[in-house]
């Protein structure tokens, strides 16, 4: 068998450090500086005015750890889904060529699967290893083994129900960080609790302001973490869709272009 170098291990390995590199550039840069001089400007409008109502600053939501760690999961998924996403849209390209190159209402017999075979080895070598050439290919060398068209259907469609299977599987690892996402909005929301429970003596003596800011990274991290994990299932679901669609009309392009043509 060919060995195949992991390309999408190492593209999934470098798009992790690449996004984090982006997004803690991004926080040590603007997002927390911003932050800062906005909590310093709000503590002196209420210093010199107590009856000011506080404002909300998009910085401070998203200034904690635990909204960095969010938006590093999110470009790592929406990479991930890029890359599953472009290769499915390559392969359902293909389904607009014809592979098979032969003439309109022309039977197919067992003397012309040899030249079938090697039509589809011929392909590019990126181009063999996707769903509709190697269905194809194995349709043939069953019609070629066995000379019965009902397991050369049957051959093509558990091709097809295999590699639905495989597409499905590896989809874990998107699953996996839309599942990592809220969990670490939780982690910021037990992390903010905390914090507000052990200034409680401060809050009984008067000076609620360290328990409000650590109530702010509870809610702030959960709101964060929920909104991305909503956005994230939508583009997951859309991916899952584009593959089933792969797998259906790959098997209904087989058996158009091909079974219906067999004959003994």
């Amino acid at each position: 068998m060919r060995q195949h170098f992991p390309t999408e291990f190492v593209y999934q390995v470098f798009s992790l450090l690449i996004a984090f590199i982006l997004v803690h550039a991004l926080y040590v840069t603007l997002i927390r500086p911003q932050a800062e001089v906005f909590l310093e400007r709000e503590a002196a409008q209420l210093q010199a005015d107590p009856a000011y109502v506080p404002q909300r600053s998009f910085y401070v939501v998203i200034k904690d750890y635990e909204q960095e760690t969010c938006f590093v999961l999110m470009l790592w998924a929406f990479s991930i889904l890029g890359y599953k996403g472009r290769a499915a849209w390559r392969q359902q390209k293909l389904l607009e060529q014809d592979l098979l190159q032969l003439p309109d209402n022309l039977p197919v017999g067992p003397e012309d699967t040899r030249g079938l075979i090697g039509r589809l080895q011929s392909l590019p070598a990126p181009l063999q290893d996707y769903l509709l050439p190697r269905a194809l290919l194995s349709a043939v060398e069953r019609f070629n083994a066995t000379r019965n068209v009902q397991n050369v259907s049957t051959a093509a469609r558990d091709l097809c129900d295999s590699e639905g299977e495989r597409l499905e599987s590896e989809l874990s690892t998107i699953r996996y960080i839309a599942w990592a996402i809220p969990s670490v909005g939780f982690i910021g929301t037990v992390r903010g609790i905390g914090d507000a429970l052990g200034q409680a003596h401060r809050a009984v003596e008067g000076d609620i302001t360290g328990v409000t800011a650590s109530l702010g990274v509870a809610f702030n991290s959960t709101f964060i973490a929920l909104v991305i994990s909503i956005v994230l299932m939508f583009f997951i679901h859309q991916l899952q869709l584009m593959q089933e669609r792969l797998v259906l009309d790959s098997e209904r392009y087989v058996d158009r272009w091909l079974v219906r043509r067999l004959q003994t």
